[in-house]
């Protein structure tokens, strides 16, 4: 069986691009329906349909020409979703502090140092997320997205959800020696929850900002 010039295109085209995977199909659903276009609106003159998708790709333009763009579209893509991961962590962490503050009534300085790590924990990533969706959002208007920020939004987000992962091993270690065991144990499987959304969405941007620089 002959080969599809199309499908072939398509199949180098996601092999090369990383990034949600939403975005990801949506970008190579526009980029299949224009080919398609392009073969018909040749057939209808009397070109074979072969000959006619070959044509179609090769105007369209290699793979290794419009990834590119492709990419740089869905790293910002990743970015903007990782500052939203990160952003929607903060409340979370902001309950395991004051958890932890009730937790901490005798007052226990193991307790308040926990709580002073999920503050600063907390604060991070809201100055992340804030700072990523206005630097991919409104501000793109006047200034051009920082080439490096997807990588720092990455790495930050990791460094937040490794914080989150420290906090939930001491509270359920807390926990184990806690009176108010409940309140602390609670406020570990919270943090662990915001560790996994964060965690995975900073690998996902991290592999998204590796692929923009090559």
């Amino acid at each position: 069986m002959n080969a599809d010039p199309v499908e072939d295109y398509l199949a180098e085209l996601t092999s090369s691009l990383h990034g949600p995977a939403r975005a990801k199909a949506a970008m190579l659903r526009e980029v299949r329906d224009g080919l398609v276009d392009a073969v018909e609106a040749q057939t209808r003159f009397g070109v074979p349909p072969d000959q006619a998708a070959r044509r179609a790709v090769r105007d369209f333009g290699t793979a290794d020409e419009i990834a590119p763009s492709f990419q740089r579209e869905l790293t910002i893509a990743q970015t903007r979703r990782t500052a939203r991961a990160a952003a929607v962590t903060v409340p979370v962490l902001v309950v395991c502090q004051l958890l932890v503050h009730v937790a901490a009534g005798d007052p226990d300085w193991r307790l308040g140092a926990l709580a002073a790590h999920l503050a600063a924990v907390a604060t991070a990533s809201g100055l992340l997320a804030v700072t990523a969706l206005l630097a991919t959002g409104p501000l793109t208007r006047l200034l051009p997205t920082p080439h490096r920020l997807p990588s720092v939004v990455a790495w930050t987000a990791s460094a937040a959800a490794v914080g989150m992962a420290l906090a939930a091993v001491v509270l359920g270690v807390t926990s184990a020696l806690s009176t108010d065991w409940p309140l602390t144990g609670f406020a570990g499987v919270l943090a662990i929850a915001a560790h996994g959304v964060v965690a995975a969405s900073a690998r996902d941007c991290r592999e998204c900002a590796r692929a923009g620089e090559r």
